[in-house]
């Protein structure tokens, strides 16, 4: 990890992702690229590279990726293919830290890395100006993963309310995604965790300051986070026989 103690983001950061949300154009970007590249893009990079170790202790199964193509940071570019909002880039930063079964190419909004069709829990980190957060989980799993979690929760209720209800770590995050509003099909509507039975997406997260990004100290502070997520991602790998 490095040394030094100079912060990753500068109040420059948030500057950055305000103008671009008023001037959200390619002409605009490409006159302020070099903004980008020097106060968004080198100094998350610089951010994934730090955190690679530290996280190495919570799981030798987690990557952070710092390579500028295909890594944990997510481009800058929206894919507006189906997309009704036809605005060239993303206003926030995105940083996924995945387990190794996965790849880094195949991941969602959340980070939810895929495989084919094998979904495995990440680390999350969000920067957005007065909308930052950290979280982690598995986000829009395919059907069958989902099949797969719901029916592990059955089998083990006791281990998820330990991972999940844990007090330290209720304190901190909040599970969230898109639940069903009715109880999955073959799943019995009175059990005592029907309402995690009816999630769709299996993650938690936490909201971060704007100062929280600017501090020196950012990756203490992350690994604090991550730290208090362990075992939920514990528990999401036996789900699926992952390793962790």
């Amino acid at each position: 990890m490095s040394t030094r103690r100079e912060p990753y983001f500068t109040p420059a950061t948030f500057r950055f992702l305000r103008a671009l949300k008023r001037n959200n154009r390619r002409e605009w970007f490409h006159a302020h690229k070099e903004q980008y590249e020097e106060h968004v893009r080198r100094p998350a990079l610089r951010l994934i590279s730090d955190l690679a170790a530290p996280l190495q202790k919570i799981s030798p199964q987690l990557v952070a990726s710092p390579r500028a193509v295909g890594g944990s940071l997510f481009r800058i570019h929206r894919d507006t293919r189906f997309s009704s909002d036809k605005q060239p880039y993303k206003t926030h930063v995105g940083m996924s830290f995945y387990h190794a079964a996965t790849k880094a190419t195949a991941r969602g909004s959340l980070g939810t890395a895929a495989l084919g069709r094998l979904d495995a829990p990440v680390l999350y980190l969000h920067l957005e100006p007065g909308a930052c957060f950290t979280g982690g989980g598995i986000w829009h799993p395919q059907p069958e993963t989902l099949k797969r979690l719901r029916d592990f929760l059955i089998d083990n209720p006791r281990s998820w309310k330990k991972a999940t209800r844990d007090r330290a770590f209720t304190r901190v995050f909040e599970l969230g995604g898109e639940t069903l509003s009715r109880p999955p099909r073959g799943y019995d509507p009175g059990h005592e965790l029907i309402v995690d039975l009816k999630r769709k997406d299996f993650i938690a997260s936490a909201a971060l300051g704007d100062a929280d990004l600017l501090r020196p100290e950012l990756v203490k502070l992350l690994m604090q986070r991550f730290q208090l997520m362990r075992p939920m991602l514990d528990w999401l790998c036996a789900s699926l026989d992952l390793e962790f």
